[in-house]
């Protein structure tokens, strides 16, 4: 953050970011909103980087009532630059955690829990994936033959 050049460690995250074809973007509630760390990363991301890549969001906090942080801090992050947002964001609260540890013991659930959560937005999330990647096109050069193929006269 002081020096404009990105630690090894950061510019290995930086990279992945960069390279990914979508993004699960989660962090934990600070005060009504994303945590510092968080903020951190998405401001030293190079401009433009995130433009129309498909991302999930994503929170934990102590209290369902820190579930808002998700659609008035987060959502908003990505969409100013310029991400394409899944339409279902996952918050995570203590007794979301519970009710899965229980239900995958064998223990009855009402409504819909996180785990239904997850999977609907997994799948929003792949849709837009498999999309863009549909959309891209295709590479000019891929039917080129090989500098070695011409050299040999093929």
């Amino acid at each position: 953050m002081l020096t404009g050049f990105p630690a090894p460690g950061l510019r290995a995250a930086l990279d992945t970011v960069a390279a990914a074809d979508g993004l699960i973007a989660v962090t934990p509630t600070f005060s009504a909103s994303y945590n510092g760390l968080f903020k951190m990363l998405f401001d030293v991301l190079e401009p433009d980087v995130l433009t129309g890549r498909p991302t999930l969001l994503g929170a934990t906090g102590g209290t369902a009532r820190h579930s808002l942080a998700l659609e008035h801090a987060v959502r908003p992050l990505l969409t100013h630059l310029r991400a394409v947002s899944v339409p279902t964001a996952v918050f995570a609260a203590p007794e979301d955690l519970q009710a899965l540890c229980s239900c995958r013991a064998g223990g009855d659930h009402s409504g819909p829990s996180l785990a239904d959560r997850i999977d609907r937005a997994a799948g929003e999330l792949a849709d837009l994936v498999a999309a863009r990647a549909a959309a891209r096109p295709a590479d000019p050069f891929a039917a080129a033959p090989s500098f070695e193929d011409l050299l040999r006269g093929a």
